[in-house]
């Protein structure tokens, strides 16, 4: 009985220096059996080097040997057409695979027999938690977005009692109190800041009070939040409220942070042009949104547009930013999918459709498209 092969490929986007496998994390997999090759110079952007992912029992090989000579292919975005073309039937891509914006892959997985699992798609509950690439990334990109914003700003955000006078702190507002905003309001308050946010979830509220920030209410009549924990879409009617009402905060604010985004759908735009020449000069937008739509008027992915003197941001990838620590929780949210499903005695994953994880997370398998939002695309 042959042993369960995964590999593991490296980012085509130069400018994702993350791996999605880690020395720190390694060893889960190994332990149980499992082999792991890698394409070289996977850990060239955490420092990483191929003699240390040997070192600990993985073997080097070409990008072409890892597509062909593995049971599961881990990846951090979409293979090609060409790609997918030199599988295997029976393979497996589990990865990052952006399922909205790459629908050309599920009809070729399926003309291969190629598997495909979406990381996008692990359920939000608590026993899939462990395997929750969105969050676990989301929490490192709230952090990113402070430290960048407050790189930019043209003063310190805490308070500071010199003896040439006390400096006031910061103003910093967070509309969006997901994973990524409790995670840059908790930064901004460690930072000195005083910090608001608001959210259309009221149910956030004693979130953002435990982390020692202001909740701004903003009565937008019903709204509320998915099964899956997400905001519901807004009107435009409210949209246009929440707008009017959170300009008055954003312009006395120095920082704000912007995290509303939909799932598989384009972000809402939440701050115009005539809340931003409302702001102070100098003043930071930081666009957490931008990669899928953007919530600010003027925001461009991995620019910093200059309005009204006030600075709007948009960095993609935000996460890539602190590569090493996104890198050991991206390891383990994959290893983790791979051990919730392994018999070691079968050596192979049991894809159990009857498992809530399994039935979302797996979008083809065995050469049909198993989820209803991707089979008229």
């Amino acid at each position: 009985m042959n042993n369960l092969v995964i590999s593991a490929l490296k980012p085509k986007n130069s400018s994702d220096r993350r791996s999605v496998i880690h020395p720190e994390t390694l060893n889960s997999l190994l332990k149980d059996g499992i082999e792991v090759i890698f394409e070289s110079s996977i850990g060239d952007g955490v420092f990483v080097s191929d003699s240390d992912l040997v070192s600990l029992g993985a073997k080097k090989a070409t990008r072409e040997e890892c597509l062909k000579n593995a049971d599961f292919i881990f990846t951090l975005e979409p293979l090609e057409t060409e790609e997918i073309n030199q599988l295997s039937p029976g393979q497996n891509i589990l990865g990052m695979i952006d399922p909205f914006n790459n629908t050309s892959q599920f009809l070729q997985a399926c003309k291969k027999n190629v598997n495909l699992v979406s990381m996008e798609f692990i359920p939000r509950i608590t026993r899939a938690q462990k395997m929750d690439v969105l969050s676990s990334q989301a929490n490192l990109a709230g952090y990113a977005a402070v430290i960048e914003a407050s790189n930019m700003l043209p003063s310190a955000l805490p308070m500071m009692m010199t003896a040439a006078g006390t400096l006031k702190p910061a103003r910093v507002f967070v509309i969006g109190v997901g994973v990524a905003g409790l995670q840059a309001i908790a930064t901004a308050k460690r930072l000195g800041a005083r910090v608001e946010a608001f959210d259309t979830r009221a149910v956030v509220e004693e979130q953002v009070k435990s982390l020692g920030a202001k909740f701004v209410k903003i009565d937008l009549g019903e709204t509320g939040q998915t099964e899956q924990g997400y905001a519901k879409e807004l009107t435009d009617e409210q949209i246009a409220k929440q707008k009017d009402l959170q300009s008055k905060v954003c312009a006395r604010s120095d920082i704000v942070i912007t995290t509303a985004q939909l799932f598989g759908r384009q972000a809402p735009k939440i701050i115009d042009e005539n809340t931003i020449q409302k702001m102070k000069t100098g003043s930071v937008i930081f666009d957490m949104a931008v990669e899928s739509g953007g919530n600010v008027f003027g925001s461009k992915s991995d620019q910093v547009n200059i309005i009204s003197g006030v600075k709007v941001v948009g960095i993609s990838n935000l996460a890539s930013k602190v590569a090493a620590h996104a890198s050991i929780a991206l390891s383990n949210n994959f290893n983790n999918w791979i051990l919730e499903f392994y018999n070691s005695e079968k050596k192979e994953i049991e894809f159990d459709f009857g498992d809530e994880i399994i039935s979302s997370s797996v979008l083809v398998f065995d050469g049909k498209i198993l989820n209803e939002r991707f089979k008229e695309r």
